[in-house]
């Protein structure tokens, strides 16, 4: 966190204080019990002060039940010792907390973007909480090149380059990047290949790219271009589109006919662009619009991310909390959370009042170092793109719930199926892939009342020693490091991510394979379930192997059949491309990765030098040392390593 936000940390001591006397001692073993619920948070009053900032409640196992932030901390703790006043959900929370732990600052607005930050990273399960672990792309334009290269991007700024953004989805900026190249022409092919074309690639010749590699275009005219994709990324549509249609005229009148084409093409898309946005609100130029939805106990937040005038995109979220909780309360905690590792924007639009709004204003301008406005359009153009991502919002959750339901049935046919007692609410599917035991990998895929939750995929590089095509001894390896860590948390009391069905790949011999793996672990109380496809190895087929049934078929146009085979090819398809993945990473090794003290950047640097490994490990000392981003001693370390008899001057 940035260093204004915290002043002061403090951990609250939970032990009891000393007692003495006979009284005392008669007691003694009562007072050394550890304490808990509202004695913690009693004792913790005690030395709390009355300043701003963010406290912490603390679990059995260390974990972070709660997190909250306050005006004054004092005031706000002591809310928590009336416990009858509180809803069952704080309630419960109290109970279970053994310690706080509160962090001061030096205003209530830092406190909410403290608050934001913890709750994001510590993922403390009695707050809201925004399911959002997917990076935003941006759209990237180098600045340091002669020929600035437009480039779509993920992750950290990269420097010296400007980015734009962020977009909803790749597809938003996949849109936005083709619009560039029909327009500005710009090039968008790295470095490295920029560098190596002797000729025009096929974009010149679907004039997507001025082909600035092959000298096609001069650089005062290419940064012409560049200025003009600047000023359309800022905003400034119109005036460009004024500036290309003289231009074009100009052209025309001085018969220069190709020209004029090129520049009456570049305008069209400019058009085209304009026209194919649901929405491109001329009095929003940088703003983000939140449209909430609440039905059944469940909310959709619906965010469209406005800049440059244009619409870069909508994503939907399904935040994480209390059926009670209130749209309001949901939506300004969202959004606190939202822009935690995001740039705010100038303006933000919401369809529900927010309990602290002021609040919530403050830290986002506190936070983008300028002024942010939070409202809530009644009317105009503003109301209408607000009432926009609230259809959306109401769209996007009604399908969630009608997926819920459908998957509610599946789970019910599931049960019913292999006599579970109630519908499985986890089942975890097995499956190895790999070619005569090399990169030989184990994947764990789950499946459950939301389907497929990939965040608990699990992958399992397989260590061995394994023979060459042993899918049991793989398989037991997977079994044993997958039960052997959730048997240690379920004997804490965590079982949060036991699974209640058990499906593998396989008939009799692999379903007796992993039964005994299990039985010799000492699980208990999961459905193991084997898939084995039928004869010809036809979809439909399937033949099903569990404990006290004779091996059954289900009817070829069951709904439950055609399920169990979707857990099963994902856990193929998860298989598959992480197996290519692992074999990906030994293919791209090469003798470089060997001489000590090459990292990625210089192992590029001598590639682009000498075209392959091959071609460094036949160099001679002095064409090392000229080499670009190589200095003298790594010249001699490589030199070095490729002729063990040479020894240094």
């Amino acid at each position: 966190m940035d260093e204004i936000f915290v002043s002061k940390e403090r951990v609250m001591t939970t032990d009891r204080p000393a007692t003495a006397g006979p009284e005392g001692a008669a007691t003694e073993q009562a007072m050394t019990a550890p304490l808990k619920g509202v004695e913690v948070i009693r004792l913790a009053l005690k030395t709390m002060p009355l300043s701003p900032g963010v406290y912490r409640m603390i679990g059995g196992k260390g974990e972070v039940l709660y997190v909250g932030k306050a005006l004054a901390l004092k005031k706000r703790v002591t809310s928590y010792t009336h416990v009858n006043r509180l809803p069952e959900r704080l309630r419960r929370m109290v109970s279970e907390t053994v310690s706080m732990e509160i962090v001061t600052t030096h205003t209530e607005a830092e406190a909410l973007l403290l608050e934001a930050n913890y709750i994001k990273r510590m993922k403390p399960r009695f707050n809201i909480l925004l399911r959002d672990d997917k990076s935003y792309p941006w759209l990237m334009m180098t600045d340091a090149h002669p020929f600035p290269q437009i480039a779509k991007h993920r992750g950290k700024p990269v420097k010296g380059a400007s980015l734009w953004g962020p977009f909803a989805s790749a597809w938003a900026v996949n849109q936005t990047l083709n619009i560039l190249q029909r327009v500005f022409l710009l090039r968008s092919c790295t470095d490295t290949v920029f560098n190596s074309r002797v000729r025009p690639c096929l974009l010149y010749q679907i004039k997507r790219c001025s082909a600035p590699c092959v000298e096609r275009i001069s650089v005062p005219d290419y940064a012409q271009l560049v200025e003009q994709a600047r000023e359309f990324l800022t905003g400034k549509d119109m005036a460009l589109r004024e500036q290309m249609s003289t231009a074009m005229h100009r052209a025309a009148e001085a018969m220069d006919f190709e020209r004029a084409a090129v520049l009456r093409d570049r305008i069209r898309a400019l058009a085209q662009m304009q026209e194919s946005s649901v929405i491109n609100p001329s009095s929003l130029h940088e703003a983000d619009v939140f449209g909430i939805w609440q039905e059944a106990g469940q909310t959709c937040i619906q965010v469209f991310f406005i800049r440059g005038g244009r619409n870069n995109g909508n994503r939907s979220f399904f935040p994480a909390h209390a059926r009670e909780e209130e749209a309001g309360d949901i939506l300004s905690a969202f959004i606190a959370q939202f822009y935690d590792d995001k740039p705010c924007p100038a303006q933000v639009l919401v369809n529900q009042d927010l309990s602290e709004e002021g609040l919530l204003s403050e830290a986002l301008s506190l936070k983008r170092g300028r002024k942010v406005e939070v409202l809530a359009p009644q009317r105009g153009e503003k109301k209408h793109v607000l009432d926009h991502a609230v259809a959306n919002a109401r769209d996007a959750l009604h399908r969630k719930l009608a997926e819920s339901a459908g998957q509610a049935r599946l789970l019910d046919g599931v049960a019913k199926v292999f006599d579970l007692e109630e519908p499985p609410q986890r089942i975890e599917v097995y499956d190895n892939s790999h070619i005569m035991g090399s990169h030989a990998y184990g994947v764990m895929i789950v499946g459950g009342a939301e389907g497929f939750d990939r965040r608990s995929y699990r992958k399992f590089s397989i260590k061995g020693p394994v023979t060459p095509g042993d899918d049991f001894g793989m398989m037991r390896e997977v079994l044993e490091r997958r039960f052997g860590r959730a048997l240690k948390e379920a004997a804490e009391g965590d079982t949060s991510n036991w699974p209640d069905v058990l499906l593998i790949d396989g008939g009799a011999g692999q379903y007796s394979a992993v039964r005994g793996v299990l039985d010799d672990l000492g699980v208990t109380g999961v459905k193991l379930v084997g898939i084995a496809k039928g004869p010809d190895r036809d979809a439909g087929r399937e033949w099903f192997y569990t404990d006290n049934k004779e091996p059954f078929q289900l009817d070829p146009r069951d709904p439950v059949l055609y399920y169990l085979q979707r857990l099963r090819d994902e856990a193929h398809r998860f298989a598959i491309t992480t197996h290519r993945a692992g074999r990906s990473k030994t293919l791209v090794r090469s003798e470089l990765d060997e001489v000590p003290g090459i990292g990625p950047a210089r192992k590029k640097a001598l590639l682009n030098a000498f075209g392959s490994a091959r071609g460094v490990k036949q160099a001679g000392l002095a064409e090392l040392e000229s080499a670009s981003g190589i200095n003298r001693e790594t010249a001699r370390a490589i030199y070095g390593h490729f002729h063990p008899g040479w020894t240094p001057d």
